[in-house]
């Protein structure tokens, strides 16, 4: 097969092929709305199948554990059942575990199924990148990245809103039942429109299973203690030590597997080449941004201003339509401009835009966030776009689909890094920020005496001991404030973490646009 940087003769796919990217696409959209729709209405879930705050993570943690195990086998379903079978066993088995979900009573159940559900969908992803390396001219390759830069963008970006009014207008059961007629749309439209390949399979007959299981624990292990450790005092809890020692024992051996085996699960030696290998550590540094973000701001709504899941949503929306708007843009300007200096400013305007909301207060609302989260989606459309060209652009086109894996890996283990030191670090500065504000809480300050008598006013005749209770009400203020001050220590080491990160684009060899 020509390398994927001299299909300069390659022409445009026939329109049935063009309607099952398009349906494939589509896929993907599903795919990954459904964690931010579940993640905005985990409260209405909890009460709906009775169980605990600390249970119902598992609704989320289950289906990202299934999904970062599938990501990287997307290429090798793809070689045995061909790109067609492979999308729509992902396609069909989504739509069935959606259906699943939204008819589970118990907690088990549903975080059986959603595991199914991570499992299945994760596969749409990368396939849909791998299809579109695989089937478009190089020249159209921007206003084909520019629709699937808008969908990984756009859908963490609107699901608080999607997840909000469909739990209050209808219930949380249709969040999954809201997947079932597409689901089989795109399963129809994929079978019927996108035969492009053949399958091998005796792929099958050499598939590594050692190879795969230790895949499995090595990945599954890390994403549970990245997604759990910071509400468990990481290493302080033996589970979470227990585990981690499993994902670093079971990481040796996959890489030593994986490295000695002549037909591996995954094929790592694509990390030699040089604009794949930055592409992919770009797509690590923008994960934390694309999940961190999105993870950050309903935080900071949630625990300081008290919105709800649908005020949330609305706030959020700014991204989600400015990054709508820029793809076009983005992706004709890929055609046009060299990439390294479309992502050098994306990177900027992303460091920009996070610093921007380093000087939020207890009032910060829709306004404060407008500007920051219209740069910021702007510069996420210019990384991302360009990041998945450099990471692919240059391959092999066999070499594309077990690509497509592991830069997709790549970018949520950096969205799973991030949210786990956002968590950390909140919860550090916060104590910090606690500890430095306390002594400025002198029961012998005017300004303490007057806080405090005001509360008193407020409470008398409503509280058995109105004293007390101020007393109560200044320490949760002092608390919020010392929140407020971590938030703003966390937007503005993002800020500065893509600012340094800018430079790195330098070292990318230079793709013809």
């Amino acid at each position: 097969m020509p390398p994927q940087g001299n299909m300069e003769e390659q022409t445009f796919p026939p329109w049935r092929q063009r309607i099952g990217f398009i349906a494939a696409v589509f896929g993907m959209f599903m795919a990954i709305l459904d964690i931010q729709i579940v993640a905005s209405s985990l409260n209405e879930i909890q009460a709906g199948v009775a169980a605990s705050a600390e249970e119902i993570s598992w609704v989320q943690t289950s289906y990202l554990i299934a999904e970062i195990v599938m990501i990287p086998l997307s290429g090798m379903l793809t070689r045995i059942f061909s790109t067609r079978t492979a999308f729509v066993i992902s396609s069909a088995g989504f739509t069935l575990a959606s259906l699943g979900c939204a008819m589970a009573t118990t907690l088990e159940q549903l975080v059986i199924l959603r595991a199914i559900q991570g499992f299945m969908g994760g596969a749409m992803i990368p396939i849909t990148h791998a299809i579109s390396f695989s089937i478009f001219p190089r020249r159209s390759m921007g206003a084909v990245q520019a629709v699937i830069g808008m969908v990984v963008t756009m859908a963490p970006s609107i699901g608080p809103t999607v997840g909000g009014y469909i739990t209050e207008m209808l219930s949380w059961h249709w969040l999954f039942l809201a997947n079932v007629v597409p689901g089989i749309f795109v399963t129809w439209a994929v079978w019927n429109f996108l035969d492009i390949d053949k399958g091998d399979l005796r792929v099958a007959r050499r598939l590594d299973i050692l190879g795969l299981a230790l895949m499995a624990v090595f990945l599954g292990t890390l994403e549970y203690v990245l997604e759990e450790g910071p509400g468990d005092d990481w290493f302080d809890d033996d589970l979470i030590l227990g585990l981690a020692l499993l994902c670093a024992v079971s990481a040796v051996g996959f890489f030593w597997r994986t490295l000695k085996h002549d037909h591996p699960i995954v094929d790592l030696r694509v990390f030699t080449d040089r604009n794949f290998s930055l592409g992919a550590l770009q797509g690590f540094v923008l994960g934390i941004a694309l999940y961190g973000l999105v993870y950050l701001m309903p935080q900071f709504f949630g625990y300081v201003r008290g919105f709800s899941s649908l005020q949330i949503g609305q706030v959020m929306f700014v991204t989600g339509v400015t990054m709508f708007f820029t793809a076009p843009v983005a992706g004709r300007l890929t055609n046009i401009v060299d990439l390294r200096l479309l992502m050098f400013i994306g990177f900027i305007l992303v460091g920009i835009g996070s610093a921007l909301n380093a000087q939020l207060t207890s009032q910060s609302g829709f306004d404060e966030f407008f500007l920051p989260q219209m740069i910021r989606g702007v510069g996420l459309i210019f990384c991302l776009i360009p990041a998945s060209r450099i990471a692919l652009g240059t391959l092999p086109r066999e070499e594309v689909g077990n690509a497509s894996g592991l830069f997709n890996v790549m970018r949520n283990l950096g969205g799973a890094l991030g949210l786990a030191l956002m968590d950390t670090i909140r919860d550090w500065r916060q104590d910090y920020h606690w500890n430095q504000l306390l002594p400025a809480i002198n029961q012998g300050r005017e300004v303490v005496l007057e806080r405090l008598s005001g509360y008193e006013s407020m409470l008398t005749g409503h509280v058995a001991d109105p004293q007390q209770s101020a007393l109560v009400m200044l320490s949760q203020t002092v608390a919020r404030e010392a929140m407020v001050l971590s938030f703003n220590d966390i937007f503005l080491w993002l800020g500065l973490l893509y600012l340094v990160c800018a430079p790195m684009v330098l070292l990318v060899k230079k793709i013809e646009a």
